[in-house]
């Protein structure tokens, strides 16, 4: 039973933001969008002050390398969900275009499905191994393990007055910088149901922006006349 306690952790967050967005759709997108400017804002503040110690005082952080690195890690696998959510995954649409109504929707949903089954792959891989196939592991089996293990990161450390408060190890655990593998993976899924409902209602039309450089063109035609 205690293999599946962060599958069923991941169940209970989607479920409860599943529930926050039907109730507070407005709130869930602006907490989505500052917390992926916070990321980006955090690695640039970051990065310009070590070059600025680096250089200017001939010092700086010495784990400022891997926090930003783990930073960019989080914004991308947060990003990825949000992009979904928004439809800003580009893609290829010429071929399925040309495609009649119902065939169109039909390739939408499974080009939805796919992202779907991509995010499911990658947090656990196990259950593949049904159908046939040698393979095993995932995130969750991964990020468990460090779980288990309490490793520590290479460079970042807790704090000293948090290591002496607290009785912490000195290294920061690798579960903790790689939380957001599982539940980035599992937030991505998420949102590729939540696409493949939108298009097979009717409400969008593909889990991508296959014409966003045509739309930026026609929104931005009268500029560019000028």
């Amino acid at each position: 039973m205690s293999q599946f306690w962060p599958y069923l952790a991941m169940a209970v967050l989607i479920g409860l933001l599943w529930l926050w967005e039907r109730s507070y759709p407005g709130a869930v997108t602006r907490f989505e969008e500052n917390l992926i400017a916070t990321l980006l804002a955090a690695i640039t503040i970051v990065s310009f002050t070590q070059v600025i110690a680096r250089y200017g005082f001939n010092t700086g952080w010495g784990g400022a390398l891997e926090f930003t690195r783990i930073l960019f890690a989080w914004m991308i696998l947060f990003g990825m969900s949000y992009s979904i959510k928004i439809g800003s995954h580009l893609g290829v649409d010429a071929f399925i275009r040309l495609l009649p109504g119902r065939a169109f929707r039909a390739v939408a949903i499974f080009g939805a499905f796919c992202a779907f089954l991509y995010a499911a792959m990658l947090i656990s891989a196990t259950w593949l191994e049904f159908f046939g196939a040698n393979s095993k592991g995932g995130a969750v089996d991964y990020w468990s393990k460090m779980f288990k293990l309490g490793i520590g990161l290479d460079d970042l450390r807790y704090p000293h007055w948090m290591q002496e408060s607290f009785g912490i190890q000195e290294r920061v655990q690798r579960w903790v910088a790689y939380l957001i593998l599982p539940l980035g993976l599992a937030l991505f899924g998420f949102r590729s149901l939540q696409a493949m409902h939108a298009i097979w209602k009717g409400e969008r039309e593909l889990v991508i922006a296959g014409h966003e450089a045509e739309d930026l063109v026609a929104e931005n035609k009268d500029a560019l006349k000028d």
